[in-house]
């Protein structure tokens, strides 16, 4: 039984719901945390045991009529009153969806930058980087092209 296990029912065993297990005994005995935790649940207990609900006033019930009574004939405020917030919240929602959606779908895309001209150092770099697969295989080619020439001039 470890620490954990016990924590769950320390509250039925400290309200005096049940009693602890042989298990649970043998680890309060053993654990001295887990045994000041039951201990200071059972005081805790006790106090709240010793205590006394407040009568409330014999004019309570006489006020909270009144209260009511006042609150009833308060003019509504009509059905715009309630319709407005649902309103505004879905609104709401929809304007932080829409932005987020925004942020998400741009910052996904990456920026091309600024148009290269056909021909120059930068333009054979970013067609050698995106046709990668394509040029790697022209290395069989060569292989061949070696292979015909040592044929060719023994």
């Amino acid at each position: 039984m470890n620490c954990n296990q016990i924590r769950e029912r320390m509250p039925e065993v400290a309200a005096g719901f049940s009693e602890p297990t042989v298990d649970e005994g043998k680890h309060l005995e053993s654990c001295g945390a887990c045994a000041d935790q039951l201990k200071a649940m059972r005081s805790t207990m006790a106090l709240l045991d010793e205590w006394q609900v407040p009568e409330p006033s014999p004019y309570f019930d006489v006020r909270l009529q009144a209260r009511l009574r006042e609150e009833m004939a308060k003019p509504q405020a009509g059905w715009l009153h309630w319709f407005r917030r649902p309103v505004l919240a879905a609104a709401l929602t929809v304007i932080i969806g829409v932005g987020v959606g925004l942020f998400v779908t741009r910052s996904s895309v990456p920026d091309p930058g600024p148009p290269v001209a056909v021909g120059t150092a930068v333009s054979d770099l970013q067609d050698l980087e995106q046709n990668q697969d394509l040029y790697s295989s022209f290395e069989l080619l060569d292989d061949l092209d070696l292979q015909q020439d040592v044929v060719a001039n023994p």
